[in-house]
């Protein structure tokens, strides 16, 4: 029997989704087959509306080993299992000649644990000694919630937490899930044979293809415990997400309410010495962090390093008695002490890491307004991790719709641990870089407007000038705006301001859910959204309700965010650019996503206006520019509302012909 080819199987699979085949989603698809079956690693960007979960997923179908699939964000691992997977696996089935498994895997917490759900949490003296299932009224949110998850767990399948619509609270959720630190494992759980995080990681053995995350990904790397089944072909997408990703997984944290949450849990289970030193110890670092000041700690402060130390030691103690000593007369004793011992060891680790202070790592102060003060210790880098845990033994795919900065993948390659493009490293994988482009006609379908006549943004205070700019842009397109601020504050005083200007509705981030701020702007062309972070990746609305996408103001890193910072400095004390490498790639990153969000169909139209001369007077605003979609450029502010003013009418008249 002859093998079936990647053309024939990329056009039944194009077919039954009800696409089109386009020549960058082919180009892909041969790029990554021929990068598996040479066990090669490949960088690919694929713009918007290029199809590229088929790209990936059709050759590593065909190619018949498991692959395991790692995307950033819910939507896309949904849209991979509940859509483009079974219509897939139906369309190749005749071809290959077999139907190929699929499952979802996702961290232990994630999926209701029926140990949880049936004996309840364990109870600590200061939440005091009832059910939270029986105390909280059935009129309250929190009883409501908990009331559903109970009714949900008799009908799920999965267990998992993204499969119940409408959602529940984070601390509903908290009452019914375990992390994989708590989780009394299945042997010892009275639940085990039905625990769903266990059906989910057999499923995941038996299958041909596994969708999952990329914090799961790196807990998988980091832990050295597999938590992912063997596989010969890994895939991540959005890659341009994966290096936060992974440094968020490789973050610890130390509160004042997170020691003493262990305190209080391990109390009831120790010996009184050992309590009261985890107690003392605790009372300490409360103490300082009473007194610490947000900021970098370039060098640990002597005391704060003596009550690390002390908080690392009666941790330790705490666990070596937690393992020598029973007590019947606890209830549910297996699950308090998993509890208790999971937050202690979380405590020592956190503690001695900090204690030892790593040149690699990065320690810094945080205050927050509502949680109060926290401990933070983070990698200076992941590329090393990356290099070493992700590149062996298996090929590696990643791509994403922004992926080359300023021209070219080196800057993104450099943040995964690799070498330039064609360079040979003995410590570094080779790799290639392929950019597919997109089916849009960038240049014809978008104008990239820099208003180069404003004021340089400072670092705070007004700026009357943007508002000014923002309110005649905003009437020129008639609505139709998607405001991206870099930050909050900014966000809420420009909707501020605008809402008693203008005669549009604008709504901002916060004030709804995001889903729903989303279907709402889309639902109605004259809204406009504003909002930050979230927004400008997270938005997806073709068609007039988006035709304008305004940037206030080239999103540069904050200069004390104390990581940024610390990565910065390093590249220059290594004979480096660190501005460039670090808070220019950044902004140029979050730029291109940005600015992805105006053309997602190939109808549309619109202007994206960043509101910041630096990207057509500093230096660096060519590489900015460079890495954004190649729109028609233009600084000229008249010709810019005249084409908002065009595209606005366009738009109209197209709306005003079904009632004709």
């Amino acid at each position: 029997m002859t093998k079936p080819s990647l053309p024939d199987l990329l056009h039944a699979a194009v077919t039954a989704v009800g696409g089109t085949e386009r020549p960058g989603q082919v180009a892909m698809a041969e790029a990554v087959a021929e990068a598996v079956d040479d066990s090669a690693h490949l960088l690919v960007q694929a713009g918007t509306g290029t199809g590229k979960s088929l790209g990936y997923l059709v050759p590593a179908l065909a190619h018949g080993e498991r692959v395991v699939v790692a995307t950033a964000t819910l939507a896309l691992q949904r849209q991979l299992v509940e859509r483009d997977l079974p219509r897939t696996v139906d369309a190749l089935h005749p071809l290959l000649r077999r139907r190929p498994e699929f499952a979802m895997l996702k961290g232990r917490s994630n999926y209701l644990c029926l140990h949880r759900l049936h004996e309840g949490v364990p109870q600590e003296e200061e939440d005091g000694l009832f059910d939270v299932f029986e105390h909280a009224t059935p009129t309250s949110k929190l009883g409501k919630d908990l009331l559903r998850l109970r009714d949900w767990a008799d009908e799920t399948e999965t267990g998992d937490r993204d499969a119940l619509t409408p959602g529940v609270s984070d601390r509903a959720w908290g009452q019914v899930s375990v992390s994989s630190r708590e989780c009394l494992g299945a042997s010892k759980c009275a639940y085990g044979a039905e625990c769903f995080a266990e059906a989910a990681r057999e499923r995941a053995k038996l299958a041909d293809v596994v969708v999952t995350n990329h914090a799961l990904l790196a807990i998988d790397a980091i832990e050295g415990a597999p938590v992912l089944p063997q596989h010969e072909v890994l895939i991540i997408d959005e890659a341009h997400e994966l290096v936060s990703r992974v440094t968020g997984v490789a973050t610890g944290e130390l509160t004042p309410g997170q020691v003493n949450r262990a305190v209080r849990r391990a109390a009831k289970l120790v010996n009184e010495k050992a309590a009261d030193q985890l107690q003392t110890a605790s009372e300490t670092f409360e103490r300082l962090m009473e007194l610490a000041l947000p900021g970098r700690l370039e060098k640990i402060p002597e005391d704060l390093g003596y009550c690390l130390m002390a908080l690392r030691d009666a941790a330790r103690e705490v666990i070596s008695a937690l393992g020598s000593t029973r007590d019947k007369s606890v209830q549910d004793e297996d699950a308090v002490r998993k509890q208790a011992l999971a937050s202690v060891e979380n405590v020592h680790a956190v503690a001695e890491r900090i204690a030892n202070g790593s040149e690699y790592d990065v320690v810094w102060y945080e205050r927050h307004d509502r949680f109060g003060a926290s401990l933070r210790v983070a990698p200076l880098s992941v590329s090393g991790l990356l290099r070493e845990k992700l590149f062996e033994d298996r090929s590696v795919v990643l791509t994403s719709a922004t992926l080359k900065l300023g021209g070219d993948f080196n800057g993104v390659a450099a943040s995964l641990g690799l070498s330039p493009e064609g360079t040979q490293r003995e410590d570094a994988p080779p790799w290639k870089g392929l950019d597919v482009g997109s089916p849009f006609d960038y240049s014809k379908q978008g104008i990239l407007y820099v208003a180069k006549h404003l004021a340089q943004p400072g670092r705070e205070g007004s700026r009357g000038d943007m508002l000014d700019e923002l309110a005649e842009l905003i009437e020129a397109a008639g609505g139709r705006t998607l405001g991206l601020f870099s930050s909050m504050r900014a966000a809420q005083a420009a909707a501020e301001e605008l809402r008693g200007r203008l005669d549009v509705p604008i709504l901002l981030q916060g004030e709804e859910t995001l889903g729903e701020l989303i279907r709402n702007f889309a639902a109605d062309a004259r809204t406009c959204l504003f909002g930050t972070l979230s927004l400008w990746q997270g938005v997806d609305v073709p068609g007039p309700s988006c035709q304008l996408v305004v940037m206030d103001r080239v999103p540069f890193p904050r200069p004390d965010d104390p990581l940024m910072s610390a990565r910065q400095k390093a590249v220059e004390e290594a004979g480096g650019n660190g501005f460039m490498a670090v808070a220019a790639t950044h902004a140029a990153l979050l730029m291109a996503q940005g600015a992805g969000r105006l053309v997602r169909a190939t109808g549309d139209r619109g202007v994206v206006a960043v509101l910041d001369p630096r990207v057509e007077r500093a230096r660096y605003g060519s590489f900015l520019r460079a890495s954004m979609p190649d729109f028609w450029y233009t600084t000229d502010r008249n010709q810019v509302r005249r084409s908002l003013a065009a595209i606005d009418a366009a738009a109209k008249a197209t709306e005003e012909k079904p009632e004709q």
